[in-house]
């Protein structure tokens, strides 16, 4: 999907949410120094993801240029300037997961949400990502949902996985 197109189909950020990242990010004007835990709570508060506006209104809160704000979202994989699924699945991707088989738990991942690493599932539940090191050597092929490392991973896994996901989502009141 083209740019103009891709942003009419992007929601409006509410007022109420640009209110809310002003103030977090006005708090610490004049301190770039604080950019990062910024941009982390401000992207929990816009829905997880920091997009335009956002990175707008923060630029303008904290004094901090728009340029660094982007270089800081694109050089740190934890931030997204699209909003994210519900469900956020990071695949290690890195030397040790690789060699246990990565790419077909990759591939096993991208089967079982109907989606390509990078992008979000049209019910808004999963978002899948491949990213660096998530520290869990010992267990790979590992990958990071949420806050939970699963390791070990197999293809039957990954199924199994999903499927626990997608239940408990539906119990919590779905996307």
């Amino acid at each position: 999907m083209q740019g103009a197109a891709r942003e009419e189909l992007r929601p409006q950020i509410d007022e109420e949410v640009l209110r809310k990242v002003a103030e977090i990010a006005g708090r610490w004007k004049g301190r770039p120094d604080m950019l990062i835990p910024v941009l982390h709570e401000v992207q929990e508060v816009a829905g997880n993801g920091i997009p335009k506006e956002v990175a707008k209104t923060v630029s303008e809160a904290m004094g901090v240029p728009l340029a660094q704000i982007y270089s800081v979202q694109t050089f740190y994989s934890f931030f997204s300037k699209e909003p994210r699924g519900k469900i956020l699945i990071r695949l290690c991707k890195t030397a040790p997961c690789h060699i246990k088989g990565t790419k077909r738990i990759l591939e096993a991942f991208e089967r079982a949400l109907g989606i390509q690493a990078g992008e979000t599932t049209e019910d808004g539940l999963f978002t899948l990502e491949t990213c660096e090191c998530i520290g869990a050597c010992d267990v790979s092929p590992a990958a990071l949902v949420d806050d939970t490392v699963y390791g070990h991973l197999t293809e039957e896994k990954v199924v199994e996985l999903v499927q626990a996901l997608r239940e408990r989502a539906n119990l919590d009141g779905g996307a």
